[in-house]
């Protein structure tokens, strides 16, 4: 099973850049879009034609948020609500119950560049650790983009970043939680080098030079670590800011 994950930033956008063409060479079995700023009957628009059965759940404000869930396998369930409702008015979250896993397809705030949201993100992880934790007896994958940078080495410049939003210890603690409540990050436990990153800001040339951050993430439950054969990053995917992220398991 291929998952793969992406925050398209604005999906038209990426549209016009050749997603579709990347999504059939890709041909993965579920591909997770945050930020598709668009309304669920655009969403059912641009992938009518497509194999997937298609999820979403767009924010209340047009052109803002919104997350979508392609999938090869109907789920046995989706819900759309995380319980925090700020968050669920963005549309943030599908989860997708299959027979042999519970998918969370997260995009979680940002903070604000002077952690004026920094409250709100944590709400959001506490609700979050309380979700996975009520169905910890199941494997699950939490893929999304998290809005955090986990350690040093999952950023270019951690030291001039030390306290900026995405890298603060309250946020860092939060990854920390997610390990310790039983799961692994599928690109840390296959790759331990640094200088892999899935998001660049857009200026100065800083993807060209590699400056970026390690923000989007695939987590697995422990018990499907056996299972994970690859874990990526296509970092040379151009449209976004972001780039996908991926992994494979033997299911």
């Amino acid at each position: 099973m291929k998952i793969l994950s992406w925050n398209v930033n604005g999906i038209r956008s990426a549209c016009r850049d050749g997603f579709m063409d990347w999504l059939e060479k890709e041909d993965a079995d579920i591909v997770c879009l945050q930020e598709i700023k668009a309304q669920k009957e655009d969403i059912d628009l641009i992938f009518k034609d497509s194999k997937y059965n298609v999820y979403s759940k767009h924010a209340d404000k047009r052109g803002y948020s919104g997350v979508a869930v392609l999938t090869k396998e109907k789920p046995i369930s989706v819900k759309e609500r995380l319980g925090v409702s700020k968050f669920d008015h963005e549309g943030r979250m599908l989860e997708l119950e299959y027979p042999d896993f519970i998918l969370f397809a997260l995009y979680i705030p940002h903070g604000g560049r002077e952690k004026e949201k920094l409250p709100y993100k944590l709400e959001v992880y506490g609700e979050i650790l309380r979700s996975i934790s009520r169905v910890k007896n199941k494997k699950v994958i939490l893929a999304g983009d998290f809005n955090i940078a986990h350690e040093e080495l999952d950023l270019a410049r951690p030291k001039e970043n030390r306290r900026n939003i995405m890298f603060t210890d309250e946020e860092r603690d939060e990854l920390d939680k997610i390990n310790k409540v039983g799961f692994v990050d599928t690109f840390r436990e296959l790759n331990k080098e640094g200088g892999n990153y899935t998001w660049w800001p857009y200026r100065n040339g800083l993807r060209d030079k590699n400056v970026g951050w390690r923000i989007d993430y695939i987590f697995a439950s422990k018990s499907l670590a056996p299972s994970l054969k690859k874990a990526f990053i296509l970092k040379d995917v151009q449209g976004s800011d972001h780039c996908p992220v991926g992994a494979e398991f033997d299911i």
